[in-house]
């Protein structure tokens, strides 16, 4: 057996073996989650909450933007809090000053130390109790707890109303008045967000010895909240379980150890390069077919959609300092935060897609040399389904979060709530069609290298055909859950969505279509190249699969499913610490022969990648990954100081890069002034690097270091966000967004005159064909 064979089988069983590991791991997260109450009562009987009134309140959440207005569990936006945590506190908060007014003092902060630890320890009692009976389906609350949670339904009922009372807080969120303006929906939302608040202080039932310690007599082994004690609130004694210590300790060890066998095996391999190089550009004649250049549209649509991305990410990160306005204008009434976030989140998932998308329409025609029947057709069809898609989900969340669309047709048409997943129903069923296509489309311009004489390229064209097919069928993962499915069980599926769809094989997508234009342009072995992304594969899927349980901690997790995600997840950083070759490779590979110069900008954008790859998915990703890490910084700028430094440092750059390699194709015939695309590279680059470092980094960390110090509540409330020094870090993005959006607008510049302002090639002395 040949080692290419080796590495297929290996793939394969390694595939099969992760992915039954993964639905095993969905069925325990699903038994373990945290039940919905059929009643909640107090001692006394009164019935405070019903499960119909906890699933409007949903409802109505989703319906104003969900997790891109403040958080649930962790997971969302940063700028409102995290409801769970702020409602878990507050209701402490009120139990505690009303025994402290029984004790004659104004309130519990006014109590000396003695008996608030008293007050503590009897809190805790009360909170952590499991009072759910399974038989009725019915949770009891103490007569304090009851009069406390109808105090904190006043608080939130006037918050997303329009309460006079309130009204600082929510220029603080950057919530407009009226957020929810029935005075019912409001009511319903409340028993939401206790339910998540209940869960996040509720003990978990369990079997003595669940984690494993040694047990002591006489002492009462520790429990765990639902959501494993997150968030972290000292007030009533959720901290970090013993098993997010040690997992977390077993992760780093992972780590080196992988660290180690990848360093063995570099030591051992070489990639063989060819014996000559081609004296001039292989692909310089390439028959471009009316397909190929059919797909020109879509890179524009690309460029559109990344600008727009920028206006709204500034106007969202704006709206931290300012609140409800936009220098003096009431921008909330138009558009409000969590609609600004969700598009700009929405859009850097988009163009990047588009982007791959394009390429993928464009690389199979010109790796098989066939054009099939009607697939200029197909192109132009999927072009216009993309942008009816685009246009009339983004309708659908404006009118959802106005409160225009209706709670029955929100699901459907408007905003589901859910980070990276917000399009209604109708649009991802229209996307995931759409994909199906794109898949179909490539697939058939592939066919002829799929079904022909065996080539040395055909390995690394069958796991390009097999990438567009898993891009194609897993964002099925996105239809596995209903409007009431249960929570827990809705994450898990959304990180199917978002970990394996678009950090899983749009990467294998990517390395595939990178190995395939190095060889097309005879600077790498085919054979080489075959077992090099193979190699890749297996390396990368090996802990990329089971690394999806690492942003599912603390949404109803037993232990075991968190020792897998934390073991697994620290596997994913294994190959990014050897990323220094990668881009050593690929910069060799730009200086390989003089006609490469041609394709110079587009190799340094995927040498940008290799560095976004090592710091902002290597450091900044292990950073928050381990189970105790992401306890205390979930949810805090550190999260996405991850996101911005690999969604784009990474996924981005390397959209670019392939964009400028079909440009290359599309438009090699025509000059090429340069001047605007070194404008655009270093512009992003130190951009990114300056919004990483001059905000997102020393915001997170103080962050942080208040969530250790006084609670999870207190590093996301309004109180320490309104800080001044927190105002003076935001301000600090300014620089960075601005080098960065100018380096954005010289890239469209630079695309756009290509067909504005084109001229035919002429040859220079001492210039490179095509450069001036």
């Amino acid at each position: 057996m040949d080692s290419t064979r080796k590495l297929w089988f290996g793939l394969g069983a390694l595939l099969v073996a992760s992915f039954a590991v993964l639905l095993w791991a969905g069925t325990e997260i699903f038994r373990a989650a945290p039940p919905v109450p059929e009643r909640v009562v107090s001692e006394q009987g009164d019935v405070l909450y019903t499960r119909a009134d906890i699933e409007k309140g949903r409802q109505v959440w989703q319906s104003i933007g969900g997790m891109q207005l403040g958080s649930i569990w962790g997971h969302g936006g940063y700028v409102a809090p995290d409801w769970s945590a702020d409602w878990l506190h507050r209701e402490a908060i009120a139990v505690l000053d009303g025994w402290s007014r029984a004790h004659g003092a104004e309130s519990f902060r006014k109590l000396p130390s003695e008996q608030q630890g008293m007050l503590r320890a009897r809190l805790e009692t009360i909170v952590r109790r499991n009072t759910y009976n399974p038989e009725s389906g019915t949770i009891t609350v103490s007569a304090e707890r009851a009069a406390a949670m109808q105090s904190v339904a006043s608080h939130y009922v006037s918050l997303f109303g329009n309460g006079a009372d309130t009204a600082t807080l929510r220029e603080a969120y950057a919530m407009r008045n009226d957020t929810v303006p029935d005075a019912s929906h409001r009511q319903a939302l409340t028993a939401f967000f206790w339910w998540t608040a209940w869960a996040a202080g509720t003990e978990r039932p369990g079997v003595t010895g669940e984690t494993l310690a040694p047990e002591q007599e006489g002492v009462v082994p520790q429990r765990v909240t639902y959501t494993n004690n997150w968030p972290s609130e000292p007030l009533i004694g959720n901290r970090p379980p013993p098993s997010l210590w040690v997992w977390s300790a077993f992760s780093v060890l992972f780590l080196i150890a992988g660290i180690a066998l990848l360093g063995w095996h570099h030591a051992r391999t070489h990639e063989e390069a060819p014996a000559s190089f081609p004296a001039t550009d292989p692909l310089a004649n390439m028959r471009i077919t009316p397909s190929m250049r059919a797909t020109a549209k879509y890179f524009w649509v690309v460029l559109a959609l990344f600008l727009v991305q920028i206006v709204l990410g500034a106007i969202t990160a704006h709206y931290q300092v300012e609140g409800q306005n936009a220098y003096g204008y009431a921008l909330a009434d138009v558009l409000p935060y969590s609609i600004t976030r969700t598009w700009h989140t929405q859009l850097a998932v988009l163009w990047i897609a588009v982007a791959w998308l394009a390429t993928g329409l464009y690389i199979a025609p010109a790796l098989s040399g066939h054009e099939p029947k009607f697939q200029r057709f197909g192109v132009n069809f999927l072009f216009v389904s993309l942008l009816v898609i685009v246009v009339g989900s983004f309708a659908g969340q404006w009118l959802a979060v106005m409160q225009k669309l209706g709670l029955e047709n929100n699901f459907w048409f408007g905003h589901q709530g859910w980070e990276y997943a917000d399009m209604g129903r109708f649009w991802q069923w229209y996307l995931f069609i759409g994909l199906l296509l794109w898949l179909t489309l490539v697939g058939r311009a592939l066919w002829p290298v799929l079904r022909g004489p065996k080539t040395e390229t055909r390995t690394v064209v069958g796991l390009l055909f097999l990438s567009t097919v898993c891009i194609g069928l897993f964002f099925a993962s996105a239809l596995m859950w209903g409007e009431h499915t249960h929570i827990s069980e809705v994450e898990y599926w959304r990180w199917w969505l978002v970990h394996l769809w678009v950090e899983g094989f749009f990467e294998v997508f990517a390395a595939a279509v990178m190995a395939l234009i190095f060889v097309r342009l005879g600077l790498v072995r085919a054979s080489s190249a075959s077992t090099a992304v193979l190699f890749a594969t297996v390396i990368f899927m090996a802990g990329g699969v089971l690394g999806t349980l690492h942003h599912l901690y603390f949404v109803g997790t037993p232990t075991a499913v968190v020792a897998l995600g934390a073991s697994f997840s620290a596997l994913e950083v294994v190959p990014l610490a050897y990323i220094g070759f990668e881009a050593y490779h690929t910069y060799r590979m730009g200086k390989a022969t003089p006609w490469m110069a041609r394709y110079r900008w587009p190799i340094l954008f995927f040498v940008a990648v290799s560095f976004w790859n090592l710091v902002g998915a290597g450091l900044f990703g292990f950073l928050i990954n381990p189970p105790l890490s992401l306890y205390y910084m979930q949810g805090l700028n550190l999260t996405p100081l991850h996101g911005h430094t690999a969604l784009f440092g990474v996924y981005g750059m390397l959209g670019i890069a392939l964009v400028l390699f079909c440009m290359r194709g599309l438009r090699g015939q025509v000059q090429w002034d340069t001047r605007a695309l070194k404008t655009a590279f270093w512009c992003l680059n130190i951009g990114l690097a300056l919004m990483a470092v001059l905000t997102l980094l020393p915001l997170g960390t103080l962050q942080l270091l208040a969530a250790i110090e006084h609670g999870y509540y207190y590093a996301r409330s309004a109180e320490f966000m309104q800080k001044p020094i927190v105002d003076m870090l935001v301000w600090m993005r300014v620089p960075g967004d601005v080098i960065f959006s100018v380096g954005a607008v010289a890239l469209a510049w630079f695309v756009f005159r290509l067909w504005v302002a084109a001229r035919p090639v002429r040859a220079i002395d001492g210039l490179p064909e095509g450069e001036s």
